[in-house]
Order: structure tokens, then sequence, then C-alpha cells
């Protein structure tokens, strides 16, 4: 990833696909099976919100391992504010600029701030191949933030030695005409 860049614009972009997804998660939907094995669509979304203030704080000085991860219980029709308040938060903790080059405490450990936010990118545009997995969904994921997202899990998770504390699984096929949001799942082990 080219840590010059700026990531905020795309994690705002993901944040606004996966906006449209939660939206598409009716409560009748919520106990779905989804790519993550061990989260069913509503762990999953609780899992996405978490992630989304996990990121607010870092953003606001605080250390990823002092934010316990959300468990999805939310009323079933709640999910949508939810994910709003938490958009709210990251954009306000992540406005200043100065914060792209301070040192950030991500869970994978400390580093710039843009480091912390171009990982989230990958993070929201995994979840919202999962996501639409899971509800069948029609949307067309972001081409953009597939190649953007799946060129940082490129750069920063190598293809070996995954598992343990790398909380991926071995690297997957995917079809030679899959879109780079498929790609990215499949890179980052996931069944497509």
């Amino acid at each position: 990833m080219d840590t010059t860049q700026d990531p905020r614009p795309l994690y705002l972009l993901a944040l606004g696909q996966l906006e449209k997804l939660i939206a598409e998660a009716t409560p009748a939907a919520l106990d779905r099976p989804t790519p993550c094995e061990e989260y069913d669509l509503r762990q999953l979304l609780g899992h996405v919100v978490g992630g989304v203030h996990r990121l607010a704080y870092i953003g606001e000085g605080g250390r990823a391992e002092d934010v316990v991860a959300a468990t999805g219980d939310l009323p079933d029709d709640a999910w949508p504010a939810a994910f709003e308040r938490a958009r709210a938060r990251v954009t306000a903790a992540w406005a200043d600029d100065a914060k792209l080059d301070r040192p950030s405490f991500a869970p994978w450990g400390e580093v710039p701030g843009r480091a912390a936010v171009g990982g989230y990118v990958m993070e929201a545009v995994t979840h919202s191949w999962d996501v639409a997995r899971a509800l069948g969904s029609g949307l067309a994921l972001d081409e953009e933030l597939g190649r953007a997202a799946l060129a940082v899990a490129e750069f920063v998770l190598p293809a070996e030695n995954r598992g343990g504390p790398v909380p991926f699984g071995p690297v997957r096929p995917a079809p030679a005409d899959a879109d780079a949001t498929t790609r990215l799942a499949a890179y980052l082990g996931r069944e497509v």
C-alpha cells in the first residue's frame, strides 16, 4: 500500500457500500450463514459495526486491544442505525489530517494512522463481500474498492503461514474472470 496516500476517501466509500448492504439485511435474514464460518449474519454485522467503532477509537487516540468485540446483541431492526452512528463516529475521529501520520495502535501493532485506516479498508471491503453473499444481494460491489483492498491484502498478508495468530485461511483459487472483491475474498481464505 502506498503510505503517502490518504485512505480515508476509500474507507468512506467502503462504508457507503456496507451501508447499502446493511439496509438489505431484514430481520428474517439475520440467522443466515456467511462466508465467515464462525459468524451468522447477525454476528457478522456485530463484528462489522464493532470494527468501525474500533477504528474510531483508534483515531480518538485509543488502543485497539482495549475495545471488546461486538457480539451482535441489538434488536433485529437496529442495524442500519447502529452502523450510521459508527460511521459518524469514525468520520469525526479521523477528520484531522495530522492523524494520518501519528502513531496509532491497531490490532496488528503500532502503525501510522494511514496504515490503520488502510487496513480497515481491506476489512470493510472484505466484509461487504461476505454480507452480499449471505444476503444473495444483487448490489454490484465497487471494483476500485476491491482492487485497492486486494492490493493492501497482498502487501500486508503473505500467502504463507496462515492460521494461528494470522486470522485468515489459506489462499483459495478464484475464477479467472472473478471481480477484484471476489479475488480478495479468495486471497483471504474464503471459498468463492
